[in-house]
C-alpha cells in the first residue's frame, strides 16, 4: 500500500505545496489565495492523501524550491519525481522543460522542434498546462513565440509565470533594459 502525504511551505510568491508517496515526488502545487483552498484543491486531486511532516528527502527538495523562488541561482534536474501515472509524450515534454536552467526560456515551438515536429507546439502547450510538477518542472520558463508569456494554470496566470522569471533573473522578450542602452564601461560598474 503507498503512503501518500503532503505539506504547504512557504515561498517568495506564496504558500506552494509538495506531494510525496513511497517511490517519491508525486506532485507540486503553486500557492492558492489561501492554504484552505490550498488543501481541498490537493484533496481533490490526490484523495487519500493526508498532511504530514515531510521526510528528509522531501524537506531537502522543500529548502531548494524556496532558495530557486528567493532569486539563489538553484538547478532542480536532479530531483527525482515518480512519473509513473504521467503518459510519455508528457514525460519527454518535461524532460526537455527541466533542462532549461533558471533564468533562461525556451519556446513551445522550440520544444515541440526538439520531439521532432514544430506542429506539435499546442500538444506541448497543453501537456505543460498539466505539469503535476511545478517548478521542478519549469513550464514557467517555457514563452510562447517571440517572447509572448502564452498560458500559465496557477492562481494569478501570466502574472505569476512572469514574476518567476523575474525572480529568477530570464530576460522574457528582446525589447532592450534599462542597463542594455549603458556603454559597456557602466555595466561593469553595476
Amino acid at each position: 500500500m503507498t503512503t501518500t502525504g503532503f505539506a504547504l511551505f512557504d515561498t517568495e510568491i506564496g504558500a506552494c505545496a509538495i506531494i510525496w508517496a513511497d517511490g517519491g515526488i508525486i506532485g507540486m502545487q503553486l500557492p492558492e489565495r489561501r492554504d484552505e483552498q490550498a488543501r481541498a484543491r490537493l484533496a481533490k486531486r490526490y484523495p487519500g492523501a493526508s498532511e504530514a511532516g515531510p521526510p528528509p528527502e522531501i524537506e531537502s527538495v522543500i529548502a531548494e524550491v524556496q532558495a530557486l523562488l528567493r532569486g539563489e541561482a538553484r538547478d532542480l534536474a536532479g530531483v527525482s519525481l515518480d512519473m509513473d501515472a504521467v503518459p510519455e509524450f508528457e514525460r519527454k515534454v518535461y524532460e526537455i522543460a527541466r533542462a532549461i536552467p533558471p533564468g533562461r526560456t525556451m519556446t513551445y515551438g522550440e520544444i515541440a522542434t526538439r520531439l521532432g515536429d514544430k506542429a506539435l507546439s499546442r500538444d506541448v502547450g497543453a501537456a505543460l498546462g498539466r505539469n503535476p510538477f511545478p517548478i521542478v518542472v519549469p513550464c514557467h520558463r517555457v514563452l510562447g513565440s517571440s517572447g509572448k508569456a502564452g498560458g500559465f494554470s496557477a492562481r494569478g496566470g501570466v502574472d505569476t509565470k512572469m514574476r518567476m522569471l523575474q525572480i529568477e533573473g530570464a530576460k522574457t522578450s528582446d525589447e532592450p533594459s534599462l542597463f542594455d542602452s549603458l556603454p559597456v564601461s557602466a555595466k561593469k560598474r553595476n
